[in-house]
């Protein structure tokens, strides 16, 4: 615990990728292995069990330091971070538990905590705290409570662990995919020298990001040179098929096995193994077009779909890259022969399985014309990919560029203002929005980023002196300041108090230029709501 607190702690208090990168590199070359394993699996990323509430966390640490409620929410606010402020209120401990293996607490001690009864739990977490130092606690209860983010990336991690192993990133990052599991076994497996038939492992690809396009599309070239499609608004994920066998694995790398079981049923199907990359799509058999994404909302956390379901909302798998066919790897392949041997191999399968088409236009203007019927199509705009690209791994700029359509704009005025989160604890950063409903306004978006710093740091006194009243961490505010907010879209929704739910809001613009008359009205929201 000791070595992995002084890790953590390290990487907290640099902004720097590079130093970053020695510190986890150092680390895993000192530490015993199946330390080093939970290290990775935590640091990258991997699901950590919620262990303890935040209810019992205050009460906890309430009976620990005898302190008032108040003072606990009161420093909770303050500092922005649970785990933090309650490490900071206990007295120091002994630490004679800081030479405790981090894979013993990860494997033997947290499990056990979670089988307690309430009044045991509590107990034993405040005898963990008084064994522990400040810095330990600290690491401790952000494992409790599952959310051990520090400012690491799953590819910083990668790049890491490949200067610990001496090995490509990209060999790195496909043993890491999946569901790679916090053993030394597992650890040991990384660094193993590349084998031939490495790539046949049920472990998905690494998948290939493209990058938001933001200079002109006339310097990318010449228009023949790239690919143009669609940019599909559904689930990314790649569809494996092995010895008659179908896997389906989301971009997050989570098996989603049962959950379409129509397209797996159609990759079993197929005549040739492979594994292809794609969206899976709600699709409108009548319309033959997609629906919108929130369609498929209805289908992604249902484990196992009923008949009725999967009537009402069919899918498809839209694949637009052939990363292996019967055993050989193409992803270093031009992408251009990729897709010509993928448009062959799709020719006479099922339709739940589809080529996405090539866009036709001949030149860009002729191109940007199409990408404005975009919304239409239900897509988010058009994909451009250099024909000439190898798949490559992660976000890797040049080859692949997502061209978006501008997104949806709303005038809202700002009524709550709350609290920010770890490094903007202590500044009012996160903002409730409301627009007009029969003379009253009605809360229909929240919104945590758009603004700069100095923008962030004047509202934030503006807050703090135009206060009407308080609810805990929140504050209403006087109704004075009009902000344009960009979304995706907005839907019907029996949750929200306005009946609608905005998908994806973010601040675009202060507009000082508007009075809250000028904000817009929430009949005019629900017209544009999709069920």
């Amino acid at each position: 615990m000791r070595r992995f607190a002084a890790l953590y702690a390290q990487l907290d208090r640099t902004a720097s990728t590079l130093a970053k990168r020695e510190a986890i590199a150092t680390y895993l070359h000192d530490a015993p292995p199946a330390d080093a394993a939970w290290a990775v699996y935590v640091l990258g990323g991997g699901k950590l069990r919620r262990l303890a509430t935040t209810t019992e966390m205050r009460t906890a640490a309430q009976q620990a330091t005898g302190f008032a409620d108040w003072l606990i929410d009161a420093s909770y606010q303050h500092v922005g971070d649970l785990a933090e402020a309650v490490a900071l209120l206990l007295p120091p401990g002994d630490a004679s538990l800081a030479d405790t293996p981090l894979h013993v607490w990860m494997d033997d001690w947290l499990p056990a905590l979670g089988k307690l009864d309430p009044p045991a739990r509590l107990t034993q977490l405040q005898a963990w705290w008084q064994a522990l130092s400040v810095e330990q606690t600290f690491l401790l209860n952000k494992l409790l409570t599952g959310a051990l983010r520090v400012g690491v990336s799953r590819r910083l991690v990668v790049q890491a662990l490949a200067q610990w192993s001496q090995l490509p990133t990209d060999l790195v990052a496909h043993r890491l995919s999946g569901d790679w599991q916090p053993h030394a076994a597992a650890l040991a497996t990384l660094a193993e020298p590349p084998t031939d038939d490495e790539h046949l492992s049920d472990r998905p690809y690494p998948f290939f990001l493209a990058s938001p396009l933001e200079q002109a599309v006339e310097t990318l070239g010449e228009r023949a040179e790239w690919l143009a499609e669609w940019k599909w608004d559904g689930i990314r994920a790649q569809l494996m098929r092995r010895g008659g066998e179908a896997r389906l694995w989301s971009r997050g790398e989570e098996r989603l096995d049962g959950r379409f079981p129509e397209l797996e049923s159609a990759a079993a199907a197929l005549p040739f193994d492979g594994v292809l990359d794609g969206e899976i799509l709600a699709w409108n058999a009548a319309g033959h077009l997609p629906r919108a994404f929130t369609a498929l909302q209805k289908r992604i956390g249902k484990l196992k779909p009923g008949a009725k379901l999967l009537a009402d909302t069919p899918v498809r798998f839209m694949a637009y890259d052939l990363l292996e066919h019967d055993g050989e790897d193409l992803r270093q392949q031009p992408l251009h022969a990729r897709r010509e041997r993928l448009a062959d191999l799709l020719r006479e399968v099922s339709p739940a399985l589809m080529l996405s088409p090539a866009l036709p236009a001949t030149d860009w203007p002729a191109l940007a014309d199409e990408r404005e019927q975009s919304r239409a199509r239900q897509t988010e705009g058009l994909m451009l990919k250099k024909l000439d690209s190898p798949y490559r791994v992660g976000r890797k700029r040049g080859d692949w560029w997502k061209w978006k359509v501008e997104p949806y704009t709303l005038d809202a005025v700002l009524i709550y203002a709350q609290l920010g989160h770890g490094r903007r604890a202590g500044l009012y950063t996160d903002y409730t929005f409301g627009v007009w409903d029969r003379g009253h306004l009605v809360p229909v978006a929240k919104a945590y980023s758009g603004l700069d710093d100095a923008e962030i740091a004047t509202l934030d006194q503006w807050i703090r002196s135009h206060t009407l009243e308080r609810f805990g961490p929140v504050r209403s505010v006087e109704q004075v300041h009009v902000f344009e907010l960009a979304y995706e879209a907005i839907q019907r929704s029996s949750r929200h108090k306005s009946g609608v739910a905005v998908r994806f809001p973010r601040i675009l613009r202060w507009r000082t230029d508007l009075a809250i008359r000028d904000a817009d009205k929430l009949d005019d929201l629900r017209r544009l709501a999709m069920d």
